[in-house]
């Protein structure tokens, strides 16, 4: 276009000018600018090379998804996989990671999220190497949302691993019926691919003492790994700094976090879609308590979720981002005589490692203490391990290291003075008067504040810009006379409707379920939810309701609810009685535990309306939905169903455990339980 336009240009000042100028000038002049005009834009156009450009963007990307070429250029030859939905699997790799260092070898923590898991059989490329897999179990025996895709790579692939070197290592609780289905496929799964398992597959129980059975695995897995590659610990045991600290004297103030996850500013102007890196500051609009007495208080609240473009179902999960208490984090403050508001990044000494920083910096050691670590709860062993050296109390010192050792006295140390005692660090630091660590090295060993996750206890048919949350606040004295207060249920209680005119909000999202309603409305349900258990319920019973009023045939709706007593913790009492006169709720069965002399639990019931549970589940297609604590109350249930199954369906007992597996499979018996 551009060459048009000055052709034209020139042509009509030579129409211009012809009359006065001499033929064989016309010819030169336009000889002249024929020439001219070629070199400034023809020639321009075909001067180039054919361009390789396409070709570059590919070598970045090849390295930023291969852990082989990775490990190669930084020289590892240890990799440690996590599958981690809350941390701790994360926090177990980088320990093992930088454990290498010990034993002469160099480790490196890896998101399976982040590369291509498919290289596994490259593996063997690199002279005396392993990989190491900690893998949680997360839900129904399924893996963790980052190691979902490996898991589906290891499901479908018959690549060779022969020649590859690993161990795994499992997270999980015994009170889910899944215990460590990860991990234990991933063991099984790796070595029938020809992968050489280089120590026994760990599993670590949540429910008792993972720490414990995590120490004691690597305190074995080590000579293992040392054995094979023919190698001796170099009894470097001094502390080794992952992180050094930057101080930033003179910082625009804009350019620091002040508890965003992800994107600076983010909280200043919010973008969606909303998730975990990225969550919606939702309006509180509603706070009440649901119980008329007792010492606990239970309450409702209500999150004001419009404009974000958030969906959700009932069923479905809303995490959370809570702060710590304040007073927890100036405890902090004073004791380590540190001035919180220093502007400060800790940086990664491993120029290669994806994870530049342990949480969004530059920061504040006020913020970072109260929006990124995780101080309320106790100190794993490798933190006392790495701040003893700071004790100049020889004997405050010994048990600190001793602690974090795998003798059978130093884990019986841990374990009551640790965790029975319910010793968080600020608890930790006041009994250890000669314990005084540089805070930069706390902030570096501290794990990251988790978000919390609770039952949606809302219908987005009746309610779609609003999420409702049911939860108690856990508050109470622990052995050393300290007040021990749950971090999310008390940091939610304060958030009132209105502070002084001020909206508080709530930094969400919404994680999806399997815990759903039935597709067709006209499947009778079964839910059995005690205490706090009642929230999905609500969800369940308020959408059945709005199902009822577009004219659907909507199938028996069965409570089984269960409370300590009727007077003083019947949650959502008034609604639920509404519901029943109504019609909605064919069946209200509430369990009072302590208005009489003998216990009585959501199981007792079911078991007294045994004929009739029996004809709806066998019979007639009923969807059941168990909700609340996984310990006790849901393998009560359990078994109150198997004998159901055996007293009025005359099964064996075998018979009745598979029956109630199937109905799980089929999705017909679903659970959203906690321990």
């Amino acid at each position: 276009l551009s060459t048009g336009s000055s052709s034209e240009k020139k042509q009509s000042l030579f129409q211009r000018s012809s009359h006065s100028l001499h033929s064989l000038d016309i010819f030169l002049f336009s000889l002249i600018a024929g020439l001219l005009i070629y070199w400034f834009f023809f020639r321009k156009k075909t001067e180039p090379v054919p361009e390789i450009k396409p070709f570059t963007p590919v070598t970045p990307q090849i390295r930023e998804t291969s852990f082989i070429e990775k490990m190669k250029k930084t020289n590892r030859n240890i990799v440690v996989f996590y599958g981690s939905q809350t941390g701790t699997a994360e926090e177990f790799a980088n320990r093992l990671a930088k454990d290498a260092q010990r034993y002469g070898m160099k480790g490196v923590a890896a998101d399976p999220e982040e590369y291509d898991l498919s290289e596994l059989s490259r593996l063997k490329e690199i002279p005396n190497s392993m990989a190491v897999f900690c893998m949680a179990t997360y839900g129904e025996g399924d893996p963790t949302d980052n190691a979902q895709e490996f898991y589906d790579w290891m499901q479908g692939t018959d690549d060779d691993l022969e020649g590859v070197n690993f161990a795994v290592f499992g997270l999980g609780n015994k009170t889910y019926e899944h215990f460590n289905a990860t991990g234990k496929y991933t063991d099984k799964r790796l070595a029938e691919l020809g992968g050489k398992r280089v120590f026994d597959l760990g599993l670590g129980d949540d429910d008792i003492n993972l720490e414990e059975d995590f120490i004691s695995w690597k305190e074995q897995f080590w000579p293992a790994v040392c054995e094979l590659f023919g190698v001796e610990a170099t009894g470097e045991d001094s502390s080794i700094r992952q992180f050094e600290l930057v101080v930033h004297n003179d910082i625009n103030m804009n350019q620091v976090y002040t508890g965003e996850m992800g994107r600076l500013k983010s909280f200043q102007t919010q973008k969606p879609p909303f998730d975990s890196k990225n969550p919606f500051l939702a309006t509180v609009t509603g706070n009440r308590k649901l119980n008329k007495g007792g010492n606990r208080h239970l309450m409702h609240i209500e999150l004001d979720i419009t404009d974000s473009k958030i969906r959700y179902d009932s069923g479905d999960h809303v995490a959370v981002y809570p702060t710590n208490d304040a007073a927890v984090v100036n405890g902090i403050g004073e004791r380590l005589g540190v001035d919180l508001d220093t502007v400060i990044s800790l940086k990664n000494l491993d120029e290669e490692s994806n994870k530049k920083h342990p949480f969004p910096c530059p920061t504040t050691y006020r913020t970072a203490l109260t929006h990124y670590l995780d101080i309320n709860n106790m100190p794993r062993t490798n933190v006392l391990y790495e701040l003893a050296q700071y004790a100049s109390d020889p004997q405050e010192q010994e048990n600190m290291r001793k602690m974090a050792s795998a003798s059978p006295e130093g884990k019986a140390l841990y374990q009551s003075w640790v965790l029975d005692s319910e010793r968080n660090i600020l608890a930790i630091l006041e009994d250890l008067p000669s314990l005084n660590p540089p805070i930069d090295h706390l902030c570096e060993l501290l794990p990251r504040l988790q978000a919390r996750y609770y039952s949606i206890a809302s219908s987005s048919k009746v309610y779609p810009t609003s999420i409702h949350i049911c939860a108690v606040v856990i508050e109470y004295t622990t052995k050393t006379e300290r007040v021990f207060k749950g971090v999310a249920t008390n940091w939610l209680k304060n958030k009132e409707v209105t502070d002084n005119g001020h909206k508080l909000t709530v930094p969400m999202y919404v994680r999806r379920s399997q815990f759903r309603l039935p597709f067709k409305p006209s499947n009778p349900i079964i839910m059995i939810g005690p205490g706090t258990g009642i929230a999905p319920f609500m969800g369940f019973i308020r959408e059945r309701a709005w199902q009822k009023e577009q004219g659907k045939e909507a199938g028996e709706t069965i409570l089984y609810f269960g409370c300590r007593h009727k007077n003083e913790d019947f949650l959502y009492q008034q609604e639920l009685e509404e519901f029943e006169r109504a019609g909605v709720l064919t069946q209200l069965n509430v369990a009072f535990s302590r208005d009489q002399e003998h216990k009585i639990y959501v199981q007792h019931l079911l078991k007294k309306n045994k004929e009739q549970l029996w004809k709806l589940i066998h019979s007639n297609n009923a969807h059941i939905y168990v909700c609340g604590d996984a310990r006790n109350m849901a393998r009560d249930v359990h078994t109150a169903f198997y004998e159901i199954a055996e007293e009025v369906g005359g099964l064996t007992h075998t018979q009745a455990v598979d029956y109630f597996k199937k109905l799980m499979t089929k999705g017909r018996y679903s659970q959203d339980v906690w321990s």
